[in-house]
């Protein structure tokens, strides 16, 4: 019995280690938040940091995000009309994959991958410059840390997703036609007419704020992770895959809490 509530109390104890590990993180991240938009507004506004940030987050991100959005696409296709041919109902297949990119996969996947390749790069390369003490280096030279290299990527980060995600949403549809139109033989103007009868700019522009708010999560726990990493190379090894799952998780969950809020407050429009 005795041992039994050993293991009972060692389970609710990792248990409660994790939650305070989480809430921790989540209100480092809500004060770092709050300082880098206070830093946001004040002079000198560095447009060659930011530019160099939106081209490693955007650009660099650009070929990934269309290879996952054609073959996206394309599965949808395959999928739907595997399915709706067994309704006669093949004519539906574009309005489908349309709206389930524009409105879901376009922002999460896009996400997804930019946390694997840029969010992971920018823990990295922060928690490098930490343990060598550059980040201390800017400090004593009077130059304040959080304006010169997080206030840039958080910026990058927030702009470049949705602008990454109007290209998936694109990618995504084509690779839907090249296998609905191209290869099952729906017609072509049906394929058109249907997204344009039932996607709604409302659809569209949903995604891009939740792609806006993925890009901010994003960026803002690489730099957090990364900026306060510890522990030399191992450490920032660990802040970086700690930056990639707690990007990824974030950005499945805020998924349904912006769905279940959009979905509510286009009912009562």
């Amino acid at each position: 019995m005795k041992s039994i509530l050993r293991s009972i109390a060692a389970v609710l104890g990792y248990i409660g280690d994790g939650v305070l590990l989480v809430l921790s993180d989540l209100g480092g991240m809500a004060i770092l938040a709050t300082k880098v938009a206070i830093q946001a507004i004040r002079p000198p506004y560095r447009l060659g940091n930011f530019l160099s940030s939106f081209e490693a987050i955007g650009v660099g991100s650009i070929s990934v995000v269309v290879l996952t959005a054609i073959f996206t696409g394309a599965v949808f296709g395959v999928q739907t009309t595997l399915a709706f041919r067994m309704f006669n109902a093949q004519g539906l297949v574009g309005a489908a994959v349309a709206l389930s990119l524009t409105r879901e996969l376009a922002p999460v996947l896009t996400g997804l991958m930019v946390t694997g390749r840029a969010g992971s790069a920018i823990a990295t390369e922060l928690g490098s410059m930490r343990v060598t003490e550059q980040i201390d280096a800017l400090a004593t030279m009077a130059v304040n840390p959080l304006h010169y290299l997080l206030v840039p990527r958080v910026i990058a980060g927030l702009l470049a997703l949705p602008i990454l995600t109007m290209i998936f949403d694109v990618v995504g549809v084509f690779g839907a036609y090249v296998v609905a139109v191209l290869m099952e033989g729906i017609s072509e103007a049906e394929f058109w007419s249907r997204i344009q009868s039932w996607v709604d700019l409302e659809d569209v522009f949903g995604g891009l704020v939740k792609a806006a708010v993925f890009g901010l999560v994003i960026s803002l726990s690489a730099c957090f992770k990364g900026f306060y990493a510890g522990g030399g190379a191992k450490g920032v090894g660990v802040a970086t895959t700690q930056a990639v799952v707690m990007s990824s998780v974030l950005i499945l969950v805020l998924d349904y809490w912006l769905t279940n809020l959009m979905m509510g407050w286009w009912s009562r429009v």
